[in-house]
């Protein structure tokens, strides 16, 4: 069996059930998952009657429009999981649903047409994941990228300089301070990121 290959058979309740399945994320969701690297998405607050079992194909969706942002596999559920997973210090509630990733498409996602979904969590036959996967054609190589982020601190010590490097990467993330990035051996194309998204840097260049 592939990575993109669904179960065609199991029992949900005693009964045939779908052997793939979509999940649909919040917009501020994707958007989470977007800025920081999760190796697996965890949902909470899901209708307890559908239970994915572990191993089943997952197609990861955003809605308006209806787009394809990942493919991955069910995962058993640890005992507790986190209500927003892009910050490690929210409170704690139970986990429902855990997929593990297989392949992410999530700053380039892939439109999707004629997909009827139920709800958070809608089954999928095989016919119907194996078409959302193909969409997806063969991954893209990857290279090395060099990521740097500079700030400027005061302090008086350079031990103090980097606790305060850190605290202030943990008090503003992503969302708020740019990353710089550029092809390993390419400088001259370096590239600042905000959001999850190029942002220019150059106050002179928005006069």
């Amino acid at each position: 069996m592939t990575d993109t290959e669904p179960r065609t058979s199991g029992t949900i309740e005693g009964g045939a059930g779908p052997g793939a399945w979509a999940v649909l994320l919040p917009a501020e969701r994707y958007e989470a998952e977007r800025l920081v690297h999760h190796d697996t998405l965890e949902l909470t607050g899901l209708d307890e009657t559908v239970r994915p079992r572990p191993g089943d194909p997952v197609a990861v969706l955003v809605d308006e429009p209806l787009r394809l942002v990942a493919l991955g596999r069910v995962a058993l559920a640890t005992g507790e999981t986190r209500e927003d997973p892009d910050d490690p210090q929210s409170e704690a509630g139970p986990g429902v649903l855990v997929v593990t990733y297989t392949r992410r498409v999530l700053d380039e996602p892939v439109p999707v047409g004629g997909l009827a979904l139920d709800g958070p969590v809608s089954g999928l036959d095989a016919a119907g994941f194996r078409e959302l996967a193909d969409r997806l054609g063969p991954p893209p190589a990857r290279r090395s990228w060099l990521v740097s982020l500079d700030l400027p601190i005061e302090a008086a010590s350079p031990a103090e300089a980097v606790r305060l490097f850190w605290a202030y990467v943990q008090e503003l993330g992503p969302r708020e301070l740019p990353a710089f990035v550029s092809p390993a051996g390419n400088e001259l194309a370096m590239q600042a990121f905000v959001l999850g998204a190029e942002a220019n840097q150059d106050p002179e260049e928005d006069d």
